[in-house]
């Protein structure tokens, strides 16, 4: 155990486990996830985390809506936040890299390789 704890934010229950199991079997990492936006602003409230993977489409709140929440928050900003997202455009790209995110995985996940692209965007 590498002793990383891991948020895993999406409103997909079976993504949601997947990337769980991933993390955790092959990671080796502790995960805890939420199924929503509002769900992770809790969490993040009262548990440290080394980094968030975060859904960018969401009902209710979205990625980018709780991406702003944890940076204008001094106890969550300094948490790395990859955003999990089906849509990637050039612009999409601009945009994440204007508001800081650490990383971007596109879906659909692949299970086999998950942990490598979030150990190489963290620098783990």
């Amino acid at each position: 155990m590498s002793g990383k704890t891991i948020l895993v934010v999406d409103d997909e229950i079976h993504l949601r486990e997947l990337v769980q199991a991933c993390l955790e079997d092959l990671g080796g990492w502790k995960t805890i996830t939420a199924a929503s936006g509002e769900e992770c602003l809790q969490i993040v409230q009262t548990q440290r985390f080394d980094a968030i993977v975060l859904d960018v489409s969401m009902p209710g709140m979205d990625g980018y809506e709780v991406y702003q929440r944890l940076q204008s928050n001094p106890a969550t900003k300094s948490i790395p936040v990859i955003l999990l997202t089906a849509k990637v455009l050039p612009s999409d790209r601009d945009r994440f890299t204007q508001i800081g995110v650490t990383g971007v995985i596109t879906k659909p996940v692949q299970p086999i390789t998950l942990t490598e692209e979030i150990t190489e965007i963290l620098g783990w």
